[in-house]
């Protein structure tokens, strides 16, 4: 189950980073690219830290031609049909919640202790978006005052607590971990909620 979700959330971290090319109005390459180094990043810079070699896309390709794929689709979509105004965001949540969880699973298979997996979890997590918003010229996500990385640590925290607590459920955790991102994050869309911000100089 865990590796057909890391699959998704490569297919869906792609399309928010093809939505986030097509709002520059970048030709195919660049959606691609982007698209790709938005699914990839998160991954590989958690591997390269973890010392996890060959990184995951080298060891097993089809990481590469699913985020490809899903980037193709979107490009042709938008010929066809606007995509939702909101679609970008969405798309986001589902990939932080997903990659959150896979991140925190492979560090702590490699044995690190569990906060140190978190923190791998986050990384995995937010690293993506923060590379797409940067090379499309926004400002990234985790810096704005919105829960984002905060979902995506209660999410890893959860994680790896179940997960010591029930090490034979592997399954029963991944759902409880991405289902606590997924309502931690979209609570904060539909009612705008933000973490409290550094109280301005009244002086």
């Amino acid at each position: 189950m865990l590796h057909f979700l890391d699959l998704f959330g490569v297919a869906v971290f792609a399309v928010t980073g093809a939505l986030a090319a097509g709002k520059k109005k970048m030709d195919l390459f660049g959606v691609v690219v982007l698209a790709v180094a938005t699914a990839l990043g998160g991954g590989t810079l958690r591997d390269v830290i973890l010392g996890a070699y060959p990184v995951f896309w080298i060891s097993n390709p089809t990481y590469i031609f699913v985020g490809t794929a899903a980037a193709v689709s979107i490009f042709i979509m938008a010929r066809f049909m606007r995509p939702p105004s909101k679609a970008l965001t969405f798309a986001d949540a589902f990939g932080l919640a997903i990659f959150t969880v896979i991140g925190t699973e492979k560090a702590m298979s490699l044995g690190v202790p569990g906060s140190v997996a978190a923190i791998m979890g986050v990384m995995t997590g937010v690293a993506g978006g923060i590379i797409r918003d940067m090379l499309s010229g926004e400002i990234p996500l985790i810096l704005k005052a919105e829960i984002y990385a905060t979902a995506s640590l209660c999410g890893a925290i959860t994680f790896a607590l179940l997960t010591r607590h029930f090490p034979a459920m592997l399954q029963m955790p991944a759902l409880v971990a991405i289902t606590v991102i997924l309502v931690l994050r979209l609570a904060a869309i539909h009612w705008n909620l933000s973490l409290p911000i550094f109280p301005p100089d009244k002086r």
